[in-house]
């Protein structure tokens, strides 16, 4: 005997009373289920954090960041207006494909900074901004976002999709920091002319 035809058997063998309650157990909670599912579908998507300081954003360009082959993670650029103004406000979303430590994400800045910088950078600024740095990232793993956003004269902000991480009081970091990525010479020129939609 199939499985069809023994739940079937099992089923003519209730009472006619008892069928009905079942039958209509079995609509309501088909109702209640299609009525869940189209609220998660009709239900809107949380703000990000960060676009209370740039509720204008739109993107201005997106690339990947590969190492060796790797994707490291996708970035989107976000700005109120295009081309880019960097004496306007902008954040930096980075969309990550691997794990990485927070002291490897400081240290890597700085060492980007460094290499970037057209004059030699004291070490004591170094030792602050490193400091700075690692007070404000977290370790990320595969599908975290950081989104950075640069506030002209006042430094940057750092945001991970729920909730703001850290204000970092200091414009001329600010601006090596997210130089990194716009600045020249890029460790990756062909995601800079991407993010400033210079190329498709």
């Amino acid at each position: 005997m199939s499985i069809a035809t023994a739940l079937f058997t099992l089923f003519a063998s209730l009472s006619s009373s008892y069928r009905r309650r079942l039958m209509t157990g079995i609509a309501l909670g088909l109702q209640l289920s299609l009525a869940g599912t189209a609220f998660a579908q009709a239900a809107p998507q949380a703000t990000p954090p960060w676009r209370e300081v740039l509720p204008q954003a739109q993107t201005v360009g997106s690339g990947t960041m590969r190492w060796l082959g790797l994707r490291i993670y996708d970035a989107t650029l976000w700005a109120p207006q295009r081309p880019l103004d960097d004496n306007q406000p902008f954040a930096l979303q980075l969309d990550y494909k691997v794990g990485i430590s927070r002291d490897r994400l400081a240290n890597t800045s700085i060492d980007e900074i460094q290499r970037m910088s057209p004059a030699p950078i004291p070490g004591p600024t170094l030792a602050r901004w490193k400091s700075e740095l690692s007070r404000a990232f977290v370790d990320v793993a595969d599908g975290d976002e950081l989104v950075g956003v640069y506030l002209p004269r006042r430094g940057m902000r750092l945001y991970d999709r729920n909730k703001l991480l850290a204000e970092i009081a200091d414009p001329e970091l600010a601006r090596a920091f997210f130089n990194i990525w716009l600045g020249q010479p890029s460790r990756d020129d062909s995601l800079r002319r991407r993010l400033l939609g210079e190329t498709p």
